[in-house]
């Protein structure tokens, strides 16, 4: 254990001679640079938070308050009284005393000011009538363009921090029940015949006028007083107290611009991306990532971002919990069952580029084989959460398990060295498949399921993540991959020979390998081994690439494109199931403080009477169309609704939480969470960034991500609008279920997209005839 030894910086005995003191210098002077790194970053939190706590005024202003206040005190003699009743409390009459009056005076004056500004900032931000206005039309209201105004005025800063805005988001409103209670009842019509919808209206009135109204007053007081009344049982609830395991139910995966292949070299592909990863984490530890704004104005919330790096998952009996380290210097490297600690930070700064690529060559060159247990421990994250904790608490509390157990959970994140390629060919579909499969659920054992995420990369140079859900939701991982692909492009890191430009400046630290005793552990590893190789056999995943139309036409076609695909979905699902199903979009709340999701129900009265005039033959085109534009229309709103926090299941949750703690039994909220969504559906969104431009870098798209199947009958699909003419869905199902076939639906939904267009260009040859 020579590691061990080594980190032995100092040491003493008593001996008959007197004391003996040991230490090692080295280890002394890594302990002094790492003592000053953090007082720095902890003295840089301190001012940034100082900065955050006054936006949007500028810390100069206070200065200016202060010439102010000295004018005054000398130039007014009645001032002169205001400096005077603070100067009777001060120990001195000096001339200095004098100015430290002006001083105190001034802050008082300069902190009314920003709280002021802040709570009026506060007060625009929660107007929501500019969602459903068009953008820089005729319809805008006058009162949305003085909220324009004045939002852009008090937010003027040029380069605010990423959580300058954080003091300034309302939060999250909650509905009243009697709204919910008519949303609901809207959704579930389409779904239900008559005698089942008038029994669900008997439910919810019983509901609404009994135990609801003792359920939203417990409810009230919560959203009342903490800064989100969703995100905390949300986290816990629906992620943490889960006992199903993390592989294809919980973790999600993203994957490569698989229009672009930098380098086709391994260690040279992993060293960059790790070091766009470190120069990410410093933007977030700075604060120097710009926050994103909503059409430039309106900020979303970037608590989520705190928890990408150094985060871990841990598992407990009953309940998780999620753990997140203030700083980490290194990250671990998995390859060829073999894991290794790989220190990220040397001479006070973070390694670059080509001295990474040093230590991945220095991996994938090691021939040492793993030790007995450890090529498929991982698998114990991906198993039965409560299986795990036992088994943790058992075998991993101490020694050596402990020691290396630690330095993955405290890693910035986890890299796997894959010993296979990610292909992608445009003449065979399977490719891009097995490519998602891989990044979904590898081998079931070589990929850490609890860290916040990990980065995966092909033996052909190719890469792809798996994230854990719980810490944050797939847009805060999208901006992330989105940073890295778009600057991945811009930097040019590579020479002609696909390995990293640049020459080592010095020699980077050695990657250090993991030690491990867990033969007393193989039977746990193996057993959840076997259910995470069940769960991954059971996947059947389609990657569909769209490229006969995109977002280009949509437009054209005057709806929303997320509406539009939603409306393909239902009649594909329809054509693919022969009825109609609850179906799940999610949708963001980060227009509200530490807000989340929720969930909009695209399955409605209107899109269903769409997707019938389709399969009717007796129904005319304009009709059709009519129909088309209405269904859309509703759908936008029902999202609109939701990011404003008028949605339905949050709430609905909520009150469930309220009941259980209450322990008090509703027929109602019983039935409809136990309701299956058989299509869910989510957008992965890009477009995050400042870098973002595709006429600039048009193949600097990632082909998205997805998920595994919500219910165990239904389909998963996740699509992202990659371009003017491009459109990629990820389609997850369950081999076992009878119902589902994931390739047959993808069929399904080029059918429904290519029958959308053929109706909208007869609609217009129509139109144009009797026009003429």
């Amino acid at each position: 254990m020579a590691e061990a030894h080594s980190a032995v910086a100092f040491s003493f005995s008593i001996t008959h001679e007197g004391w003996d003191v040991n230490f090692d210098r080295e280890v002394l002077h890594l302990v002094w640079a790492s003592g000053i790194r953090s007082w720095k970053k902890r003295l840089a939190r301190f001012k940034n938070n100082v900065r955050n706590g006054i936006f949007p005024a500028p810390l100069q202003s206070l200065w200016a308050m202060m010439g102010i206040v000295l004018a005054l005190r000398y130039g007014n003699n009645s001032f002169v009284k205001c400096t005077d009743v603070i100067l009777q409390y001060l120990p001195g009459t000096s001339f200095i005393w004098h100015l430290v009056s002006c001083f105190i005076l001034s802050l008082v004056f300069w902190l009314i000011l920003i709280y002021i500004i802040r709570y009026t900032f506060k007060l625009l931000l929660m107007y929501k009538g500019w969602m459903y206005e068009s953008r820089g039309g005729k319809k805008v209201s006058l009162t949305t363009k003085l909220w324009s105004i004045g939002v852009k005025l008090l937010s003027s800063k040029s380069k605010p921090l990423l959580y300058s805005y954080q003091g300034s988001l309302p939060k999250l409103p909650l509905p009243a029940v009697k709204d919910t209670m008519k949303r609901y009842l809207n959704s579930v019509r389409p779904l239900m015949n008559d005698t089942e919808y008038e029994s669900m209206v008997k439910l919810a009135n019983e509901f609404e006028n009994g135990i609801a109204v003792k359920l939203q007053r417990y409810l009230w007081l919560k959203s009342w007083w903490s800064s989100n009344y969703v995100s905390d049982w949300w986290e816990e609830y629906v992620y943490l107290r889960s006992r199903t395991p993390l592989i294809v139910n919980s973790n999600f995966y993203g994957t490569d611009a698989i229009m672009l292949h930098s380098t086709s070299i391994q260690s040279a592909r992993a060293a960059m991306i790790i070091w766009q990863c470190l120069q990410y984490r410093r933007l977030i530890e700075r604060q120097e990532l710009e926050p994103i704004r909503v059409q430039g104005m309106v900020p979303l919330c970037s608590w989520q971002y705190e928890r990408i790096f150094n985060t871990t998952r841990v598992p407990g009996a009953v309940s998780d919990k999620i753990v997140h380290y203030n700083d980490s210097r290194h990250i671990v490297v998995y390859h060829a069952g073999r894991y290794f600690k790989v220190i990220i930070y040397s001479q006070n700064r973070i390694l670059h580029p080509c001295e990474i690529e040093v230590q991945i060559q220095s991996i994938l060159k090691n021939t040492d084989k793993p030790y007995v247990g450890e090529e498929k421990v991982a698998a114990l994250t991906a198993a039965d959460r409560t299986h795990w904790a036992n088994t943790r608490t058992k075998f991993f509390f101490k020694g050596i398990n402990r020691q290396s157990l630690d330095a993955i959970e405290k890693a910035a994140f986890v890299v796997v060295l894959d010993e296979v390629p990610y292909e992608y060919d445009p003449e065979n579909s399977k490719k891009l498949d097995e490519f998602g499969r891989i990044l979904m659920t590898g081998k079931g054992y070589d990929r850490w399921f609890d860290k916040s995420f990990t980065l995966c990369i092909g033996s052909n140079g190719r890469v792809g993540f798996n994230a854990e859900h719980s810490w944050a939701d797939a847009a805060v991982m999208s901006h992330l991959w989105e940073f890295i692909i778009f600057n991945e492009a811009a930097y040019s890191g590579y020479q002609e020979n696909g390995h990293v430009k640049g020459v080592p400046e010095i020699e980077p630290p050695k990657p250090i390998r993991l030690q491990w005793n867990l033969e007393p552990v193989l039977e746990a590893i193996e057993k959840s081994y076997e259910v995470s190789l069940e769960l991954l056999n059971d996947v059947d995943l389609r990657i569909l690439v769209f490229n006969t139309y995109g977002k280009g036409f949509m437009k054209t076609a005057r709806v929303s494109p997320d509406a539009f695909i939603q409306m393909a979905l239902q009649l594909a699902y329809y054509r693919d199931a022969g009825k109609f199903s609850l179906t799940y979009e999610a949708s963001m709340t980060r227009l509200f403080r530490e807000g989340r999701t929720e969930t909009v129900r695209p399955c409605t009265l209107q899109s269903s009477a769409w997707v019938k005039s389709m399969l009717d033959p007796n129904i005319s085109l304009n009709e059709r169309i009519t129909l088309l534009r209405e269904a859309c229309a509703t759908h936008q709103r029902g999202y609109q609704d939701a990011m404003c926090g008028k949605g339905i299941d949050r709430h609905l949750f909520c009150l469930y939480v309220v009941s259980k703690y209450l322990e008090v039994e509703s027929p109602f909220l019983n039935q409809v969470l136990s309701e299956p969504w058989r299509l869910s559906t989510s957008q992965t969104p890009h477009g995050q960034t400042t870098q973002f431009d595709l006429k600039k870098f048009p193949n600097c798209i990632s082909a998205g991500g997805g998920f595994g199947p919500v219910a165990n009958d239904g389909y998963g699909v996740s699509y992202i609008i990659a371009g003017e003419n491009l459109i990629f869905f990820h389609i997850s199902s369950k081999k076992s279920s009878p119902h589902t076939d994931s390739n047959r639906f993808a069929v399904r939904i080029t059918e429904a997209l290519n029958d959308m267009k053929t109706l909208y260009e007869d609609w217009e040859k129509s139109t144009k005839k009797l026009s003429s």
